[in-house]
C-alpha cells in the first residue's frame, strides 16, 4: 500500500481495542426493559444506530460490559445473513451480544472515520468469513484485527467522515421518500381496484354492494376466479432447456438462478410445468404467503411442479389489473384463510379451492385504467429506486477516491 505524505498504515488493532459482549441471564426478568441497549444480529443492518430490539437495566447490564459512546460494533458470527460488512456505530452507551465485537478508538482515530474504512474494505475482510466451519458464517477476529487501513491527521479523519456523513443523510432522505412512496403506492392500489375510489369517468353512482370480503361499486361484478381463469398443466415432458422460474412474495416471479445465485432446481426438469408469458402462477404451500405471480419474464418458462399455473380470460381480466388485486394485503389474507379450510389439510391451497376464491370485475376498460394509473405510481417508485442505488454507487466510488487519500481535502 503506497501511502499518501502525512498518512500511516496501521493495522487495526493499533487503532483500536477489540471487546467481547455477552448475554445476561434471560431468566431473571429484572434485567430486561431498562434503557441501555442490548445489541444483536438483528439491529446490525445499518451503520447508523436507530435503537435495538433489546434494553437492559443497570443491573442487567452491569454483569456485561457498556461500551461508550462512539463505539464501533462488528458482527463476527452470523455473517451469512448480510449481503454487506455488518457495521453499526453506536451514539450511546450500549452493551452487545456475543456474536459481535466491540472497537472503542484509539487516542487520535476517529470513530467514524474508521467505521467508514472497514466499510471500504469490506471485500477484503468479507473473503475472511468462515462459511464451511460456521454455517452462518464466522469472521476472525485475528485476520480483521490484522487489516491494515490508512490513517491520516486527525483533522483530515474528521473532514472525510464529515463529507461521507453528507452521502449517508442524503442516502437516508431517499429512503424515507421511497418508503412514503411505497406507502402511498399501496394505499392507491387497494382503493382502485376494489373500488372505494373510483375514477371520475367511470363513476355511475355511489352504490356499492357487499360480497363476502370486500363492497364493490354496483357496476362490478364479483365472480369466482374459476369463472374467468383456467388452470394450466402444461408439463415439459421433453425437457427442453427454458428458464427456471421461482416466484417471491414482494415482487412476484424471479429468474431462479439470478435470485438465489445457485441452483436450487432438480437437474432433471421433465415433470416441470411450462408457464407462458401473462399466465400466472403460484407455488401451492407457499401462496398465504403472498408468494403469487405474473410472468412477464420469458415468453415460456418453467415452475417446480407443485405450482399451480392458470390464466384469466383476456376478454374478461387484465393481466395487470388481477396481478394488483391477487398481491394485496386483504388477498394474502383471503389465501391464508383459503389454505387453512382447504380439504388437502397439508398446508396447500390446490386449484379446485383457489377456483372458488370471488374476485372483482370491473369493466374491461376501467380495468385498463385503473393499470394505467398505477404503472404511472410504480414508475416513480421506480425512479427514486435507480437515484437511490446511483447514489450509493457514487458514495462507494467516493469512499475509494477519499479513504485511500487519491482525492485530498482541505482542512
Amino acid at each position: 500500500m503506497t501511502m499518501i505524505e502525512g498518512w500511516r498504515s496501521k493495522e487495526l488493532s493499533d487503532l483500536a481495542t477489540f471487546y467481547s459482549g455477552g448475554t445476561p441471564s434471560k431468566a431473571n426478568s429484572e434485567f430486561w426493559g431498562g434503557e441501555i441497549p442490548w445489541i444483536t444480529v438483528k439491529d446490525m443492518k445499518s451503520m447508523r444506530f436507530s435503537g435495538s430490539s433489546f434494553s437492559l437495566t443497570a443491573d442487567g447490564a452491569s454483569c456485561l460490559r457498556v461500551m461508550p459512546p462512539n463505539t464501533i460494533f462488528v458482527l463476527v458470527r452470523g455473517m451469512g445473513l448480510f449481503k454487506d460488512l455488518p457495521i453499526l456505530l453506536s451514539d450511546r452507551p450500549a452493551t452487545f451480544n456475543q456474536d459481535i465485537k466491540a472497537l472503542v478508538v484509539s487516542k487520535g482515530v476517529d470513530s467514524e472515520f474508521l467505521a467508514y474504512c472497514l466499510l471500504a474494505r469490506k471485500a477484503e475482510i468479507l473473503r475472511h468469513v468462515d462459511h464451511a466451519g460456521h454455517g452462518t458464517g464466522r469472521l476472525s477476529t485475528d485476520l480483521l484485527a490484522a487489516i491494515p487501513l490508512p490513517l491520516p491527521p486527525f483533522p483530515e479523519q474528521l473532514k472525510i467522515a464529515a463529507i461521507l456523513r453528507t452521502w449517508d443523510e442524503a442516502i437516508d432522505k431517499t429512503d424515507a421518500l421511497i418508503r412514503k412512496r411505497q406507502q402511498q403506492n399501496t394505499a392507491i392500489t387497494y382503493s382502485l381496484v376494489f373500488g372505494e375510489h373510483r375514477l371520475s369517468r367511470f363513476k355511475e353512482s355511489d352504490r356499492n354492494v357487499r360480497h363476502e370480503w370486500f363492497a364493490l361499486p354496483s357496476q362490478w361484478s364479483c365472480l369466482p376466479i374459476g369463472r374467468i381463469a383456467e388452470e394450466v398443466s402444461e408439463r415439459n415432458g421433453n425437457n427442453a432447456d427454458f428458464e427456471v422460474l421461482s416466484c417471491s412474495k414482494h415482487v412476484g416471479f424471479v429468474k431462479s438462478l439470478d435470485y438465489f445465485k445457485k441452483q436450487v432446481f432438480s437437474s432433471d426438469l421433465a415433470a416441470y410445468k411450462k408457464i407462458r408469458r401473462g399466465e400466472f402462477g403460484f407455488p401451492s404451500n407457499h401462496v398465504e404467503e403472498g408468494s403469487i405471480g405474473l410472468q412477464n419474464l420469458v415468453d415460456v418458462g418453467l415452475v417446480s411442479p407443485i405450482y399451480t399455473v392458470f390464466r384469466f380470460a383476456p376478454q374478461k381480466i387484465i393481466g395487470s389489473y388481477a396481478f394488483s388485486v391477487l398481491k394485496s394485503s386483504l388477498y394474502r389474507h383471503i389465501f391464508e384463510v383459503s389454505t387453512s379450510a382447504s380439504v388437502d389439510r397439508r398446508g396447500s391451497l390446490r386449484w379446485s379451492e383457489f377456483s372458488k376464491i370471488p374476485f372483482p370485475v370491473p369493466p374491461l376498460r376501467e380495468q385498463e385504467a385503473i393499470s394505467e394509473v398505477l404503472a404511472t405510481q410504480a414508475d416513480g417508485l421506480a425512479r427514486l429506486r435507480a437515484q437511490r442505488a446511483a447514489m450509493e454507487c457514487q458514495k462507494r466510488g467516493l469512499m475509494q477516491k477519499l479513504l485511500m487519500g487519491q482525492w485530498r481535502v482541505k482542512v
